[in-house]
């Protein structure tokens, strides 16, 4: 079992790493790529420093809090694009019939699909996350569960497309509701959770997963809390497993396209 795990991780990374080579044929376009990620995202920290200026908190937030959200909300980004960026458009392989070429290698169908390619600009969100780390003036232990939280909660983004994306295995023009979940948890990740009241905040912390992601990561990292850390790291567990179980239940209604497709 554990030479199996072992061998699927490292095909895992070799997929990554070869899709990433492919990105740095064009290095000029590389780099720009990533130095304006950084500075779109840059842009917004002006539009909070105003909004301090007027107001001592938002939505229970100091300026620091907001400014690690940002940077945990960029670093799992980052990390679920990079990585997993294909788990974004699931939808699409599975409606047009192109899991074949996966289907035929002999290593897990869903991690060589949402593998095959990376997002090079998630690397300015990575490299943004940690840049609010040093805004936030973090220590030792917050910068390491800093860290630690960009990969739950990318892994958690992730296993939540996947879980939307394989959808597309029972409903025909589910890449829309795809798109629209996965525009949520975007949209929901950079704002404090405080501003949210009733049913909205209900949903962040169950069917759309935000809370997990985002808002509970502040929490401990203002003020760690063993159960609460473990929670997440439970959570976790429980949505990769879902992720999991709901494309392989739903692999077993595809239908090829006879696509001769194959992987450079």
């Amino acid at each position: 079992m554990l030479t199996v795990v072992k061998n699927q991780v490292k095909v895992t990374l070799l997929n990554i790493k070869y899709a990433l080579m492919r990105e740095m044929l064009n290095k000029t376009t590389f780099i720009t790529n990533i130095v304006f990620m950084i500075l779109n995202n840059a842009c917004f920290i002006v539009q909070w420093i105003i909004l301090y200026s007027i107001k001592d908190n938002v939505g229970g937030y100091t300026f620091k809090e907001v400014m690690l959200l940002w940077g945990i909300a960029a670093g799992t980004y980052g990390v679920s694009h990079f990585f997993f960026e294909k788990a974004y458009t699931l939808a699409d392989t599975i409606t047009e019939g192109k899991l074949d070429v996966f289907l035929v290698q002999p290593k897990n169908v869903l991690l060589s699909a949402i593998t095959s390619d990376v997002k090079t600009s998630a690397l300015g969100d990575i490299l943004y996350g940690f840049f609010m780390c040093f805004i936030a003036t973090l220590t030792g232990i917050q910068f390491f569960l800093f860290f630690f939280f960009c990969i739950t909660g990318g892994i958690i983004l992730t296993s939540f497309a996947v879980i939307l994306g394989s959808l597309s295995f029972w409903i025909q023009k589910a890449d829309m509701i795809a798109d629209t979940g996965n525009g949520l948890m975007t949209n929901f990740a950079t704002y404090p959770d405080g501003i949210f009241k009733g049913v909205v905040k209900v949903l962040l912390f169950t069917i759309v997963p935000v809370g997990f992601i985002n808002y509970i990561p502040i929490k401990i990292l203002v003020s760690f809390q063993l159960d609460v850390f473990l929670l997440i790291i439970v959570i976790m567990f429980f949505v990769v497993f879902l992720a999991f179980f709901i494309f392989n239940r739903g692999l077993k209604r595809y239908s090829s396209s006879n696509l001769m497709n194959a992987r450079i």
